[in-house]
């Protein structure tokens, strides 16, 4: 194709990958994994691809062209890990998720996902496709399928903060400026959290070596003995959307085959339905708050003191209330400023002009939508990586971080009326937007021209670096340090024993000369005594 200029020749290469199939797959534990990959799948069949979507989450609604296959084996699964009263945990000082029982979760959903009959026939089909896109979450059960398959795949790193897929495939993650995604530390630390940070690191490292390896058992039952380790594997990844932005998230160095997709799911708010509008338009120039711990953490496995704590500090509130929530929890108390509802539409009742604060688990979606409509946040962290979200969104001054474990009525009263009526909440939150905001095309288009990219270019593989096939010591040079001072050793010891043998041959060779001087000096009076002797001997002999 002999196209003089590029420009001429991108709309031909635009529509030269219309109509490809491409196979997601989210193993993530919970239903807002899928959020991202909906919004994807999306964009990509409006370009008249075909998307197939695996999940362990059945559709809340129909889109129209995707096909979604939920495994009954992964979905039980999931549905019965996630029995945690996280809240209640938290609350009590403890782990809402013991570290083994987040080690087991890779390889035991890999099991019930490769185990579960939709999976088998589905695998048997011998369906193809011409990219496989994997959540950057728990992805290593899933890179059996790409060996399967033999095609390219992608990551869309839903856990923004989580470095492993990034670290992975070569982009830079020192511990000194890259926080643990479990922690509430920051790019910004001292010694003692560049302490704890590494050796959290570390911990993290070694469990999932440990998952990895009883899922790669589980892998070779399934696909045989010769599929290759998923280290190796992960490696191979063609391209990465990473669920962040530095407006929002941290600045990265991330290898060209990052790009950062924060709030792609993000949309302009919708008009109300008539029953909240009302509500709403009845709290006057109050205004009102809106209190959601997402879809992670149950409401109605939430103890019910929690839930009397918050129904007693927001009535207090001038403000009117909007709760989400999974359950009632047989409570009778709900406060007249107050209403539950068991589902609600976030965005738009985050872009409505009423709305003073939102109360929130810090989620990371949340997280994005409440900068993106420029709305103040109370953060009541609970697991995973709530507390490095809230932690950034503290350090950004839109938020006030609350700790379950210390929380009373009182204080989240407290918090909901600093976050509303000091100012610099708000100042703070309408900077971010801007800059979030502030972005050449959507991140939607984004991450449609980098999957279509990957098409195109058969992998692109020449946007992965050399970087992801060194080990920690070749990539960080420990190896070179070792043989630099190894050499400065020998050197300076051969030195040390060229000089000390040079020193004991000089003091040899000045003792030797000295004693050759008293042997002359010896010999010359021996001569001399001799020759006296001598001439006393001679005047004897004439006397």
């Amino acid at each position: 194709m002999g196209c003089s200029r590029w420009l001429l020749c991108l709309p031909i290469l635009l529509a030269s990958v219309s109509g490809s199939d491409i196979l997601m797959i989210t193993m993530g534990g919970t239903k807002s994994h899928k959020i991202p990959f909906l919004e994807l799948a999306r964009g990509l069949l409006r370009r008249n691809h075909n998307i197939t979507l695996i999940s362990p989450f059945t559709p809340d609604f129909h889109i129209e062209g995707l096909e979604e296959i939920t495994p009954e084996g992964l979905m039980s699964f999931v549905r019965g890990y996630m029995t945690f009263d996280l809240v209640g945990a938290r609350m009590r000082g403890e782990e809402p998720l013991p570290y083994m029982d987040i080690i087991r979760y890779g390889y035991e959903a890999c099991e019930a996902f490769l185990s579960d009959v939709e999976t088998k026939s589905f695998l048997r089909s011998g369906r193809n496709y011409d990219l496989i896109v994997l959540d950057g979450a728990y992805p290593e059960c899933a890179l059996g399928l790409v060996y399967r398959m033999k095609v390219p795949f992608m990551y869309i790193n839903t856990v923004g903060f989580y470095a492993g897929p990034t670290s992975i495939s070569g982009s830079p993650a020192p511990y000194s400026v890259t926080p643990i995604f479990a922690k509430a530390f920051t790019d910004n630390m001292g010694f003692i959290d560049r302490t704890l940070n590494t050796m959290w690191n570390i911990g993290a490292m070694l469990g999932h070596i440990a998952s990895v390896t009883i899922l790669q058992g589980v892998l070779k039952r399934h696909f045989g003995s010769k599929i290759p380790h998923v280290y190796d594997m992960g490696k191979n990844v063609s391209f990465i959307l990473q669920n962040g932005h530095y407006s929002v998230s941290y600045p990265r160095p991330f290898l060209p085959n990052v790009a950062e997709v924060a709030c792609i799911h993000c949309k302009e708010p919708k008009v109300l339905s008539s029953g909240l509008e009302e509500w709403i338009a009845g709290a006057g120039e109050a205004g009102f708050v809106y209190v959601s711990m997402g879809s992670s953490v149950r409401t109605n496995k939430m103890p019910l003191s929690a839930h009397r704590l918050f129904v007693k500090a927001l009535g207090r509130l001038p403000q009117r209330v909007l709760w989400k929530q999974d359950g009632e929890q047989n409570m009778t108390d709900i406060p007249t400023n107050t209403r539950i509802y068991n589902w609600l539409p976030q965005q738009d009742l985050l872009g409505h002009p009423k709305i003073k604060a939102f109360v929130t688990h810090g989620g990371l979606l949340s997280m994005f939508e409440t900068v993106y409509h420029g709305v103040p946040i109370i953060s009541i962290p609970v697991f995973c990586d709530h507390d490095a979200n809230a932690a950034k969104a503290e350090l950004d001054g839109f938020a006030k971080k609350l700790d379950l474990q210390q929380l009373t009525s009182d204080k989240l009263y407290k918090a909901i009326k600093e976050v509303i009526n000091d100012p610099k909440y708000k100042k703070q939150v309408k900077i971010r937007q801007t800059l979030l905001r502030d972005q050449k095309e959507s991140p939607l288009e984004r991450a449609i021209y980098w999957t279509e990219y990957v098409i195109r270019h058969k992998g692109a593989y020449h946007l992965q670096s050399p970087a992801k096939d060194l080990n920690f010591i070749q990539y960080y040079m420990f190896d070179i340090a070792a043989v630099f001072f190894l050499s400065i050793i020998i050197i300076f010891s051969l030195i040390s024993i060229v000089l000390r043998f040079g020193f004991k041959r000089a003091v040899e060779y000045l003792h030797n000369k000295r004693m050759d001087k008293l042997i002359n000096k010896s010999s010359d009076l021996l001569k001399r005594s001799s020759k006296l002797i001598g001439e006393a001997t001679m005047k004897k002999k004439r006397l």
